[in-house]
């Protein structure tokens, strides 16, 4: 038990946290959340630092899993006021970095990774490294294929007389003749500028050319090119023609080999992410002029509960403060970014420094619904689903991931299940006599609630009491469209209900063509039902597999039933208090908050509806009663 010095203690880092919190400027910059020990636990970027910090000391309701149980470990709060969005934001990326503090996401870094360089120095050198300096060099990469990696290199020196040697080529040293050529130069793979053979202008002219093949301007490159060669010609260097005309050959067969995905030949980026418990993996496609120059892959940790649109967020930020390239016209998103999100990296692609053009290009975020594009976003997703299967493969074997979940190979054995169900999704109705019709979905993963991926739908079809139609209407929702590519498919369906709903499920999902097995739990009996089977079984009480399912299926109804008290709360505010005079909805809150219902608030005092809502609104409400509960009387009495 902790003593009466330690509450006090507790009580004053309490009170003075507040204060810092009260005190918060309305500035952009970063926030640090400490543990009792004076360990950043936590760094953030806000636009406001006042109202982004606050929201995490409002209705602990509203947080998420690991979000509430960081606010429980916060006793200190550190800030850094930013000029700007952009500032703050590199700076949390930095400080990450640094401190790695324990409730952030962790994105793995790509160090050990693979880049192209091309030095800053006279006569730049390219060669590939994996360790990226701040020498003012230029940097490409990080290529995830050293094999990709070495063809590029080798298509460089093919097609450019690009130096090997790493000879300090100063103008005094070539001057002085401290150099000779080597074989390079009589095999004609360099110009021998060691002895004054090309110009520095000559060869940064070229290294500029290296520059726009890298960055996928090979159309561009090519017309340019062609361009030198007919002036060439025009003027009889014949010679000098016949090197740029292998130079556009050897690019043309460059061009042959990418994969061309999109015909409107406009620079754009994909990026998709697939998770699977508290693990994921984003990748990134680079389309330019049409075609697919490449990929690159980062994985994360510590994501559990983190909606997905978050991690793109921070897939985005890290991409496109570290990445070199040239920024694109389009950024194609599997789910829409939050706002405050995509104008913090607006700002940041907006840079003059991010663009090799005089004219900075206006840059859009794109959640592609259907078609061509769509399909390429799809086609990422599911290049990121390949590679974090492989990378928890990886992981299984170096024994980072736990045994599998007990309940989960019990309630596998128990349903002859193919696969491990690592993915369950519930589905409960809520009702009140057929009114406000609502259903929810619920998801576990590896047997842990996935609340960002939690569901519910406002039913739109059902009319009177029918919870077989609820469940149709919920599945069809929840299987096809946007949800159905929002979310994976699951392992194993669980119905709260007996045969009737679970023979409805098991139609409605053939109808989609979803082939997951599906069953349903009872309530007062706990008994399961399989479709097409007459008679349930039970579980042993004390079953692993009976007690996940329970946890399921309770879960599924408070979330159903939350989500329905809500729709009938919003509805009486609109109904009837929203009619008083001077009472708003936020007033109504305030009420139905207090007194617990309408009923309960027409019999209130006004000293005690004042308490609440001051007296000149809590006179209307008493006068807007009244007027309603007085008897009638009779016309002509």
């Amino acid at each position: 038990m902790p003593n009466s010095a330690d509450q006090r203690k507790n009580q004053n880092a309490k009170a003075e946290l507040e204060k810092k919190v009260a005190a918060l400027p309305s500035n952009p910059g970063i926030y640090q959340f400490k543990n009792s020990r004076g360990n950043v636990i936590y760094v953030g970027k806000a636009k406001s630092l006042r109202s982004r910090v606050r929201s995490y000391f409002g209705n602990s309701n509203q947080l998420y899993g690991k979000t509430r149980i960081l606010v429980n470990h916060i006793a200190d709060l550190e800030v850094i006021i930013t000029s700007s969005e952009v500032e703050a934001l590199i700076l949390e990326n930095n400080l990450i970095k640094q401190l790695k503090p324990r409730y952030n996401i962790n994105l793995k870094d790509d160090k050990t990774y693979p880049y192209l360089v091309i030095t800053k120095e006279p006569f730049p050198r390219i060669f590939i490294t994996r360790h990226v300096k701040k020498d003012g060099s230029t940097y490409f990469g990080p290529y995830t294929e050293a094999r990709q990696l070495r063809s590029v290199l080798e298509l460089i020196s093919s097609i450019f007389q690009v130096r090997s040697c790493k000879l300090k080529l100063s103008e005094e040293n070539i001057r002085q003749k401290k150099f000779t050529v080597c074989l390079d130069y009589h095999i004609h793979k360099c110009k021998g500028p060691c002895e004054g053979f090309q110009s520095e202008a000559e060869y940064n002219a070229m290294i500029d050319e290296v520059i726009r093949l890298l960055k996928g301007k090979t159309s561009e490159l090519v017309r340019s090119l062609s361009k030198e060669m007919r002036r060439c010609a025009e003027q009889l260097k014949f010679e000098e023609a016949a090197e740029l005309k292998m130079q556009i050959d050897g690019l043309k067969k460059y061009a042959e080999r990418q994969k061309v995905v999109t015909n409107d030949q406009v620079d754009r980026d994909v990026f998709a992410i697939a998770r699977q418990g508290d693990d994921a993996c984003g990748i990134v496609f680079k389309i330019r002029e049409g075609k697919l120059l490449g990929s690159q892959r980062m994985y994360f940790s510590n994501t559990e509960e983190e909606p997905t649109a978050n991690l793109l967020s921070k897939f985005l930020e890290k991409y496109y403060l570290e990445t070199p390239d040239l920024i694109p016209q389009e950024i194609f998103t599997q789910a829409a970014l939050p706002a405050e999100n995509q104008k913090a990296l607006h700002s940041l692609l907006s840079n003059p420094k991010k663009q090799d053009t005089s004219v900075i290009k206006s840059i859009r975020f794109i959640t592609p619904q259907r078609g061509e594009k769509a399909k390429l976003v799809e086609m990422c997703q599911e290049n990121a689903r390949h590679h974090l299967q492989e990378y928890l493969i990886e992981k299984q074997k170096r024994g980072e991931i736990a045994r599998e979940h007990p309940a989960l190979k019990a309630l596998q054995e128990t349903l002859y299940l193919e696969h491990l169900p690592k993915r369950i999704e519930c589905f409960d109705n809520s009702h009140f006599q057929g009114s406000d019709y609502t259903s929810s979905m619920v998801c576990f993963t590896d047997g842990k609630p996935r609340k960002s991926e939690y569901r519910k739908f406002k039913l739109r079809s059902i009319e009177g009491s029918d919870d077989y139609a609820a469940m149709h209407e919920a599945l069809v929702r929840r299987y096809s469209g946007k949800l159905s590519k929002e979310l994976p498919i699951p392992d194993l369906i669980v119905i709260d209900g007996g045969k009737g709903q679970v023979n409805i499920a098991r139609k409605t999902l053939t109808e989609l063509q979803i082939n997951v097995p599906v069953i349903g739990l009872a309530k007062r009996l706990e008994e399961i039902y399989l479709p097409g089977i007459g008679d349930p079984f039970n579980l042993p009480k004390t079953s692993p597999a009976l007690k996940l399912l329970q946890r399921l299926r309770d879960e599924a109804h408070r979330f159903a039933i939350s989500y329905h008290r809500k729709l009938r709360t919003t509805r009486t505010l609109k109904t009837s208090l929203t009619d008083i005079p001077g009472i708003g909805e936020k007033s109504a809150m305030k009420l139905l908050e207090h007194f617990g219902s309408t009923e309960q608030i027409s019999h209130a005092s006004q000293e005690q509806l004042q308490t609440v809502i001051g007296p000149k609104m809590a006179e209307s409400v008493i006068k807007f009663f009244y007027e309603r509960n007085k008897p009638k009387k009779n016309g002509g009495t």
